[in-house]
């Protein structure tokens, strides 16, 4: 009886040993989840970018926030204290974005999280292929896809030395069904997930990991101010009412936020196994399309 007691008592131990050893610290209470992390955000002088900035630094990154408007970009930098920088830069010239990241390797001596977050919608009129503008529809590409490829680019080089980092492009659920955006804008979204799982492959090699979120309808300024074309008369209220009317999942609503906590996921080490990923944060929107039959009053 003895030896059993004690028998157990060892077995014990080592399993709490063991347990204890591969314990990872999850909690999101005193450890900040970016600790000591450094960050380059495209696009982050608003909407999801300036969200997903406010959120890295909150949970302990220094954030570079690089964006082509320089007035709101500095002040946005202002507004978020000593942990952000500001750098002006256009996604469609590669040049400026391999400045960009070599500004922030120079001033914090590394990057371990890139946010290719910059994009633009394109005109919206006319929508029909027919009619279609392909100086328009090189325009939204050189931003949208050839800008985020240039930020894995540039991002990865700095990166695969380390053998770890973290890349992430914002993708849109207009990239994985058709008929929610126009034709540029929908073939451009459709692309990045498509680049994510194509280099994905070879940044695995490395250490490094890639990623896109792909979010709902959701009331950015770019979003309210292109649909304030077709609602002139509209108030800035009510054309965010508008858009967050469009979600599926009842009682709530799709904010920046939640993508900015969905980028903070994939950009800390609770993600460290996941690569190659689509994050799509869209309330279901996309994984149920409902069949309308007529009732059986209108059958005669």
């Amino acid at each position: 009886m003895l030896i059993r007691s004690l028998t157990r008592g060892r077995t014990k131990s080592v399993i709490d040993e063991l347990l204890n050893k591969h314990r990872r610290p999850y909690s999101t209470g005193a450890v900040r989840r970016l600790e000591g992390k450094v960050a380059l955000i495209t696009g982050g002088a608003s909407g999801i970018g300036k969200a997903t900035a406010q959120e890295f630094i909150e949970q302990g990154a220094r954030v570079m926030i690089a964006d082509k408007d320089s007035l709101l970009g500095a002040q946005v930098a202002r507004e978020l204290g000593s942990s952000a920088q500001f750098v002006e830069c256009d996604v469609g010239v590669e040049a400026q974005i391999e400045e960009a990241i070599k500004g922030a390797v120079d001033e914090h001596g590394k990057l371990d999280v890139m946010y290719n977050n910059a994009g633009i919608v394109g005109a919206l009129v006319p929508p029909g292929v027919t009619e279609l503008d392909l100086d328009e529809f090189d325009k939204v590409m050189r931003i949208n896809v050839r800008g985020t490829i240039a930020g894995i680019k540039h991002a990865a080089r700095v990166m695969i030395p380390r053998g770890s980092g973290s890349i992430l492009c914002t993708s849109s659920i207009s990239g994985l069904m058709g008929g929610l955006g126009t034709h540029p804008y929908t073939i451009s979204k459709f692309t990045i997930p498509g680049i994510v799982k194509a280099v994905a492959t070879e940044l695995c090699q490395n250490g490094v990991r890639l990623n896109c979120i792909s979010p709902g309808p959701i009331a950015t300024p770019l979003v309210v101010t292109q649909i304030a074309n077709y609602y002139p008369g509209a108030t800035y209220q009510q054309l965010v009412e508008i858009v967050n009317g469009l979600g599926k999942l009842k009682g709530t609503k799709c904010e920046t936020i939640d993508i900015a906590k969905a980028a903070l996921y994939l950009a800390s080490d609770e993600a460290k196994y996941i690569t190659g990923h689509n994050l799509v944060v869209d309330g279901g929107f996309t994984c149920f399309k409902t069949l309308d039959f007529p009732s059986p009053d209108q059958i005669v």
